[in-house]
C-alpha cells in the first residue's frame, strides 16, 4: 500500500470497519479530510466513470452508503474531475501526497 494511502488510513483508523470501509464520514476536518483522500485512492488513475459508476466504487468503500457526499467532497476538493454536465468522472492526474493535502485544505 502507497505510504500516502496508510498515512490517511492511520487517520482514520476508527472510522475503517474490518474490510477497510469507511464506517462514517468523520466530522472533525482534519480526519474528513483524510477520510475524502482515502476514498480518492480507491479510483482508478486513466479511467472514466459514469456517475452510476462512481457511485459504485464508493458504496464499495463505504458501509453508509451516502455517495453523493463523497462524490461531491472529492470533485470540491480536486481529487475527481468531472464533465460539465456530470455524465463523466475521473480520478485528478496530480495527486498530491496526503500531508501537502492535508495543508492544503485545512
Amino acid at each position: 500500500m502507497d505510504e500516502h494511502i496508510q498515512a490517511a488510513r492511520t487517520e482514520i483508523k476508527a472510522f475503517l470497519d474490518e474490510q477497510g470501509r469507511l464506517k462514517a464520514l468523520p466530522s472533525k476536518r482534519k480526519k474528513a479530510l483524510a477520510a475524502v483522500y482515502y476514498a480518492g485512492s480507491k479510483l482508478e488513475a486513466g479511467r472514466e466513470y459514469t456517475e452510476s459508476e462512481i457511485n459504485d466504487v464508493i458504496d464499495d468503500w463505504t458501509a453508509y452508503h451516502d455517495p453523493a457526499t463523497l462524490r461531491r467532497e472529492l470533485y470540491n476538493k480536486r481529487l475527481l474531475n468531472r464533465t460539465k454536465d456530470c455524465s463523466r468522472y475521473w480520478k485528478a492526474e496530480n495527486v498530491p501526497s496526503v500531508e501537502a493535502f492535508l495543508a492544503e485544505n485545512i
